[in-house]
């Protein structure tokens, strides 16, 4: 029984050492999300093992688990895929970039737990990461609007995909409003695609209007002298995002209508009039 013990003490042991010499971590930049929203994710895997480790070239060398601390069950849709071979040396620092979002069912609000596990083939051992929690948070919609999106310049005419834009305000850690935009089907029982496109403030109202193109424009103020232009096509992706300035004039002089006067805030109207120009 002694032997026993001892073989099992040291089986532990070497065990203990291994997984001490393999750092894994998450991080994230952020910690709260929408509902659909992408959610990336870093693995950052540390070898102080002393010797190469070979890692990705299995399609579970890095694996993800997700779970609800509120005890909801988080359906995984699939798989994250992580295939790519590399080699960390010994005293080196590697990292993952994934999107946690398509691969796991994150629509309800509620906090999450995220943690990671390495594998590693050579030593058939792996080490997870302690877990990471984040948030999926809900948000005010404010404005919504259908539209038809474009066929290829090559497609013949058929019925137009209708989708739908939404635009959506979120407190952000309770401490600033954000502003999304989500592209939907119509019902928005099918979310393609939800992205943030900058802080904004809790007073006035954003300007939408829809190109020939069916890109989505928004002008929304961002700060006290602050104003976010932000341009979003048909599947959800953020394609310009310019930030304009304006201050009064030290003298305190305006137009005759009461605007403010001043070289930034006729950048902004210029901006504004060039854009519709090119409707």
């Amino acid at each position: 029984m002694k032997i026993v013990f001892a073989v099992f003490g040291l089986a532990a042991l070497t065990w203990l050492n291994a997984s001490a010499q393999v750092l894994v971590e998450v991080t994230m930049e952020q910690s709260e999300f929408l509902p659909s929203e992408e959610i990336p994710a870093a693995v950052r895997v540390t070898n102080r093992s002393g010797q190469p480790l070979h890692l990705g070239g299995d399609a579970n060398w890095l694996t993800f688990n997700v779970e609800s601390a509120d005890g909801l069950i988080v359906v995984k849709n699939s798989d994250v895929p992580v295939v790519g071979e590399f080699d960390l040396g010994s005293s080196q620092m590697a990292t993952k970039h994934v999107d946690l979002q398509p691969y796991f069912d994150l629509i309800r609000p509620g906090r999450y737990r995220v943690t990671a596990t390495v594998q590693i083939k050579d030593w058939a051992e792996a080490m997870t990461s302690p877990a990471k929690e984040f948030y999926v948070i809900t948000g005010a919609k404010i404005w919504a609007q259908d539209f038809g999106v474009p066929i290829p310049a090559a497609a013949t005419n058929r019925t137009p995909e209708v989708r739908r834009y939404t635009l959506e305000k979120a407190n952000y850690l309770r401490t600033q409003l954000r502003l999304y935009v989500q592209v939907s089907d119509p019902a928005e029982s099918r979310v393609f695609k939800v992205v943030s496109i900058g802080k904004t403030v809790s007073f006035g109202d954003a300007d939408t209007q829809l190109d020939r193109n069916s890109n989505l424009h928004v002008l929304f103020q961002s700060g006290a002298s602050l104003f976010t232009y932000a341009v979003v096509n048909p599947d959800g992706g953020l394609v310009r995002q310019e930030i304009y300035d304006y201050v009064t004039p030290a003298d305190g002089a305006g137009d005759a209508d009461g605007e403010i006067a001043g070289p930034t805030a006729a950048a902004v109207k210029a901006a504004s009039a060039a854009t519709a120009r090119r409707w």
